[in-house]
């Protein structure tokens, strides 16, 4: 993506299913759930680098011994950082303690991070605040072992007002308006809640307290708390939580917004939010690797017992697209032809574009995720090309010319790699001026390919955003080459909305769509409309979520993509090019069509899968009329 946007955090659970020295004896180390959960969240980095967190929990430990440990970092490098200090405590007891270092059960007793259930997060922050408090997991501690909670996830709620407001009706007062705090409590509440109703019916069987903690142990509901906890949630949401006795769980939102994997043998349960990632680290085969159904939790009890249980009712199905265009790793299997198949569908619109004139056209791409699709449009190309030869050879009435078949024969689609991004160059330069300059250099490009003023530039992108980086920096720097025409292909349709389920996409003023849509009402006549919107968005901010449409597509209503198409090339094309500049997007049909299973495309159609992304979207425009450049949602 040339406009880089924050999305998306990751997260890991390991739960060893069983004991310690299994592992020391089969796989020749004690360590070998911390190992796991450093591949894990190594191969997850992609989804996080403003810090990262880890958890783990022993079971049975004695009273007076601490039995979570935690470890937090911030920054990009916070993963190495997080477990180089883990195996330098694993280090220093191996070397002070080399005899009991090898007894599983001593580990466990003397020394942190030795746990059965094991947390990782990846943290992509969208609140604009980071802190080492800011980063998961959260803890919820309580001197009553089943009482304690540790969270982290992949999520924002859109409604926090509503579930702050819930909190103080409770007599609770969090000390923040964050979603990570509206979460750990409300599940907090609800678990104090389960513990006291426990206690009190062993307590009435006449059970001694000692007893009656073990019995909260094992018959403590986790669906029923996550239930009532999630009852009022609006938002995209996967977390992962583990109460201090050893229960576990990952829960997904009702719309399968935000993504969650899972395996399981009888070894070991793993979680994360990304497939490939699972197969990887213990190399087990595409389809023993399953998904966390919507509206479901997966549930590990401490005896072992591992659940899907379902805590709210399902809805349509509306898994974030994006992950699929853009954000999740391309080695997903699946994720790959998505990707591919996405380029390959653009051809007809590129062929337009070109007049079908391939021998003067160079294709290339945006460094460096935009490669996959590339490698679509590629296929699409060559399968143009042969299309085009056997017309000419087997279709014609006529015999072909010696110099007209040598002109069939040598039709070669011309696939370069002219962008090669400078990732040593780092734009610190603080003036404006100076540090447009440096953005300009941030892309280098490769000479001697493209005639001068005869060939067309093809170059795919998986999105546009802003269209920043396009005008400062790489439509300059292909202009260098002197082609006539320079054609940017983006594999994601235009994006006009924001998000508010985990992506940093949520101010109007982010869109060049939306730029190019204003622009065209106001050329049009149509700036009225403008009011309009904004009025109709005042008179619902009282209005229950239920009732809110989103206005803001009213917008966009008078004019055709392709009109909106064409006024962000006007938009994004620098006045000292010298080349002609046309963009295309994919359209949306297209989109489900090479996405069959993702149909989340809010940001690019305006349909929230949830009540509270049209609250999000109307205060979005209220925001960007009244000049107020922050975001219309509170998150982590």
């Amino acid at each position: 993506m040339s406009d880089a946007i924050k999305h998306e955090c990751g997260i890991a659970l390991i739960r060893l299913l069983k004991p310690l020295s299994y592992y020391q004896e089969k796989y020749g180390t004690p360590y070998y759930g911390i190992n796991k959960l450093y591949l894990l969240m190594e191969k997850q980095h992609n989804r996080g680098q403003d810090g990262a967190g880890i958890a783990t929990i022993k079971f049975d430990v004695k009273p007076g011994n601490r039995y979570i440990s935690r470890y937090r970092a911030m920054g990009s490098s916070a993963v190495s950082e997080i477990f180089e200090y883990v195996q330098k405590k694993f280090a220093a007891v191996n070397k002070a303690y080399p005899e009991e270092s090898k007894d599983t059960q001593w580990l466990k007793d003397n020394v942190s991070f030795t746990g059965e259930v094991l947390l990782g997060h990846l943290r992509y922050g969208t609140h604009g605040k980071n802190s080492i408090e800011s980063c998961h997991p959260f803890l919820r501690q309580n001197n009553w072992m089943s009482r304690n909670l540790v969270v982290a996830g992949n999520f924002n709620m859109t409604n926090v007002d509503e579930l702050l407001q819930q909190l103080y009706d409770l007599g609770q007062h969090p000390k923040e308006q964050a979603d990570t705090v509206t979460v750990l409590e409300k599940i907090g509440h609800f678990l104090d809640e389960e513990n006291q109703k426990l206690f009190d019916q062993f307590k009435q069987e006449g059970l001694s307290n000692i007893e009656i903690s073990a019995q909260i142990a094992k018959n403590l509901d986790v669906a029923k708390i996550l239930t009532r906890s999630a009852k009022t949630w609006d938002g995209g949401y996967t977390i992962a939580g583990i109460f201090g006795h050893g229960d576990a769980f990952v829960m997904r939102d009702p719309a399968g917004i935000r993504p969650a994997f899972y395996y399981q043998d009888d070894e070991i349960l793993v979680v994360a939010s990304e497939r490939p990632v699972i197969q990887t680290a213990f190399n087990v085969p595409l389809g023993s690797v399953k998904e966390i159904k919507p509206g479901h939790a997966l549930i590990a009890k401490k005896d072992g017992t591992v659940t899907e249980e379902m805590f709210r009712q399902p809805v349509e199905q509306k898994s974030c697209s994006f992950e699929r265009i853009y954000f999740s790793r391309g080695s997903d299997a699946d994720i790959y032809q998505e990707r591919k198949a996405l380029g390959k569908l653009l051809i007809p619109q590129v062929l337009k574009s070109i007049d079908k004139d391939i021998k003067n056209t160079v294709f290339s791409f945006i460094p460096n995720t935009a490669e996959v699709s590339y490698y679509g449009m590629m296929d699409g190309v060559n399968e143009y090309v042969r299309a085009c030869q056997k017309d000419a050879l087997l279709n014609r009435a006529d015999k072909i010319s010696d110099e007209e078949l040598n002109d069939v024969l040598e039709m070669s689609p011309r696939f370069e790699k002219l962008n090669v991004k400078d990732a040593k160059l780092r734009t610190f330069i603080t003036q404006d001026a100076d540090r447009q300059d440096m953005v300009q250099h941030v892309y280098d490009t490769t000479y001697g390919i493209v005639r001068d003023h005869e060939d067309t530039i093809v170059a795919i992108d998986d999105s546009i955003v802003r269209g920043t980086t396009l005008k400062q920096s790489i439509l300059t720097i292909l202009d260098r080459l002197n082609p006539k025409k320079i054609v940017i292909v983006s594999s994601a349709p235009q994006i006009r909305y924001p998000d508010c389920y985990g992506i940093d996409m949520s101010r109007m003023s982010e869109f060049v769509a939306f730029e190019a849509a204003i622009s065209l009402l106001r050329k049009n006549g149509l700036a009225h409309v403008i009011d309009e919107v904004y009025q109709k968005c005042l008179a619902s901010v009282t209005l229950p979520s239920e009732q809110v449409e989103n206005y803001v597509k009213a917008i966009y209503e008078p004019f055709t993509d392709d009109q909106i198409s064409q006024e962000i090339g006007r938009i994004i094309k620098p006045h000292h090019l010298k080349a002609d500049v046309d963009v295309i997007f994919q359209t949306l049909d297209n989109l489900h069509i090479a996405c069959p299973n993702h149909k989340g495309d809010w940001y690019f159609s305006g349909d929230y899968p949830t009540p509270g992304g049209n609250k999000v979207v109307n205060r979005a425009y209220m925001n960007w009329m009244e000049g107020k450049n922050v975001r219309a949602y509170f998150s982590s």
